[in-house]
């Protein structure tokens, strides 16, 4: 029945049913048909659990035979052999007094929920944030009724699978009887039943782990197809293809008492391909292994997966092949021969990362070669950037960083290294620990940190560097200067605290002995040490124990300063053994440049026309002052 408000908005009258008794097994569809019949919402409607039944029953061939009832002892002598075998079946009846509700609760506050894993078999209580919880003297009965009445709205067992929620739940119960109110700030959840996980099956896979190393995307996910990996490397024992087993589930049971059979694995992937002498292959009970005996790049020619070093191509470009990005540490050994003059060996934007490569032609714009080892027999354009430990290039315009680099003819190119030998020098920048140079032109500028030797020279306008901080930078210098300053400030003040300990110490020495001696002889009398002479005694030996502490950390500082300022020296003196080395008449306009570290000053000389002055170096005279001459 209805009635109208005033504004003429139908609400549905309050109804109200006497509590019935029903025998279910699915509490939540017996709920929903009361709703049904007496027209009510489901959420008015509660319940109270007054029995639970759990029966079994045995599915074989032939007729199934009849349920059977289990007590409570033997639901809990149930064992895991039982849930796991597929022809049991198990549900559970409950009688349940369904009724009204009438009024709030004092649990009405802790808003919870049921939930689970998606097999069901492990069931989670969720409280959320905001509840509250407030004690009385029959909260924990109630409170484990409200749960259960929850899984049984989620048709859950209860009685079944769930031996360990009160443990679970014992932290939180006792909380809330020890506060008399609990808030719960963040959202809490709790494990109160746990079943038997099946063992989800495995269907067969092939996993080509080298094809993962193929980087054709860019950021944004887009195919790039200048990276659409010509050659891919592999070091030794890298894992190259992988092919999983179909493996065969096991069966589980859920806390709805629901049997789980696993599903047959598909297989449809099984190798059908062989592999060579250099490829390893490792069987195990779930997969099967092919892993690289050796470093180099994976072929795939005829069905057969292997492993080769050696590489031969006419060209690195778009067209071609791409950029090729291998490891440096894959044994991978790239032959870029061009013939043609009017080509370029490595073609513009082009990346080639490789162990060791031998170009034999130019490299083009923009192009970026990094390697261990890479010999140019060609030009590298300027825009270009070369990369190698051990780098040989014929006509260099571009930018060449290595540990040693030999070039042939320096054309106004870059060349940062550790050791750089350059057959012939016009115009350009070189910055190294040692340069040497057989002929050098004009508009070269040298920046070294150990020696600049020159074999013939026949230019002007050339810049002769020596700078020991070349490899070492201003920021780590700037660093070591303010670790010293810090060091010495430290020092200051141990030195002053000690220095009172030590007055201390000495001034209380004869006093301490005196105790020492009277505690001794108490010791040995078996007298009662009076209290306030051991505790003096156990204060003496504090400040004993701060003593030797102030002195270590003295000593560690100490040696910390030492090592920093010694570190610090040593810098500064390379400076001094530094050369300028010069084989040949000094012609033109030449200048040298020492910089020094401290005083951060630099030291010019401008060597005079056709003179002899064949090894110079920085010098210091008695007076402090700082000047380039020749010397032995």
């Amino acid at each position: 029945m209805g009635l109208f408000t005033k504004e003429g908005e139908h609400e549905e009258a309050a109804v109200h049913i006497k509590p019935i008794i029903v025998r279910t097994p699915n509490v939540a569809k017996e709920l929903l048909q009361a709703a049904l019949n007496f027209k009510v919402s489901v959420h008015t409607l509660d319940f109270n659990l007054l029995e639970t039944q759990t029966f079994s029953k045995k599915v074989v061939d032939g007729p199934a035979e009849d349920w059977v009832e289990l007590s409570y002892d033997e639901v809990k002598e149930l064992k895991e052999d039982f849930f796991l075998n597929p022809k049991i079946e198990l549900k559970q009846v409950h009688e349940i007094e369904i009724f009204s509700i009438l009024e709030p609760t004092l649990l009405d506050k802790i808003d919870m929920s049921i939930g689970g894993n998606p097999s069901l078999c492990k069931i989670y209580l969720t409280i959320k944030a905001g509840s509250i919880a407030k004690y009385y003297d029959q909260f924990q009965d109630d409170f484990i009724r409200m749960v259960n009445k929850k899984k049984l709205r989620a048709n859950m067992m209860i009685g079944l699978f769930d031996s360990m929620m009160l443990q679970n739940l014992g932290e939180l119960l006792a909380k809330i009887r020890v506060l008399g109110e609990y808030h719960f700030e963040t959202q809490e959840r709790f494990v109160i039943g746990q079943s038997y996980e099946p063992v989800e099956t495995v269907d067969d896979k092939l996993i080509l782990h080298y094809e993962a190393k193929q980087k054709n995307q860019d950021e944004h996910g887009r195919i790039d197809y200048a990276k659409r990996g010509y050659v891919i490397s592999a070091v030794e024992n890298e894992l190259l293809i992988e092919y999983i087993k179909p493996r065969m589930g096991e069966n589980g049971r859920n806390c709805r008492g629901e049997f789980i059979t696993p599903k047959a694995p598909v297989v449809k992937y099984e190798p059908t391909f062989s592999v060579g002498e250099k490829i390893a292959v490792i069987e195990t009970s779930n997969s099967i292994e092919y892993r690289a005996k050796v470093g180099g790049y994976v072929t795939f020619e005829g069905g057969i997966y292997d492993i080769k070093t050696e590489v031969d191509v006419q060209e690195i470009s778009f067209k071609t092949t791409g950029s090729i990005d291998t490891q440096l540490d894959a044994d991978v050994f790239l032959n870029v021969i061009q013939k043609d003059p009017l080509q370029d060996a490595i073609g513009t934007g082009m990346e080639v990362t490789v162990n060791v490569i031998n170009i034999v032609g130019n490299i083009g714009a923009n192009a970026n070669v990094t390697a261990k080892k890479a010999t140019v027999e060609g030009q590298v354009h300027q825009s270009a950037t070369i990369t190698a430990d051990e780098l040989n290039i014929d006509i260099h315009k571009g930018m060449a960083y290595g540990k040693v680099v030999n070039i042939k003819r320096l054309e106004h190119g870059i060349v940062e290294a550790e050791k750089v030998f350059i057959t012939q020098a016009t115009g350009g920048q070189i910055r190294a620990k040692e340069i040497t140079i057989e002929i050098l032109s004009s508009n070269v500028k040298m920046t070294a940190s150990h020696k600049i030797e020159i074999k013939n020279l026949q230019g002007g306008e050339n810049l002769f560097v020596i700078d020991p901080l070349l490899n070492e930078s201003v920021d780590n210098l700037s660093d070591q200067s303010k670790k010293m300053e810090q060091t010495k400030n430290s020092m200051k003040d141990i030195q002053k605290e000690l220095a009172g300990y030590e007055r201390t110490w000495q001034e209380n020495g004869p006093v301490m002995e005196d105790l020492k001696r009277k505690l001794i002889h108490y010791k040995k009398n078996g007298i009662k040490m009076p209290a306030a002479f051991v505790e003096k005694y156990q204060q003496h030996q504090q400040f004993k124990e701060k003593l030797e502490e102030l002195r270590n950390e003295l000593k560690r500082k100490e040696d910390q300063y030492a090592w920093l300022r010694e570190k610090h020296t040593a810098l500064q003196s390379e400076i001094f053994e530094a050369r300028i080395i010069n084989h040949d008449r000094w012609k033109n306009h030449n200048e040298i440049i020492f910089k020094l570290i401290d005083p951060p000053i630099e030291v010019i000389y401008i060597p005079t026309h056709n003179t002899e002055e064949n090894v110079l170096g920085l010098v210091e005279d008695d007076n402090g002052e700082f000047s380039i001459k020749v010397v032995s």
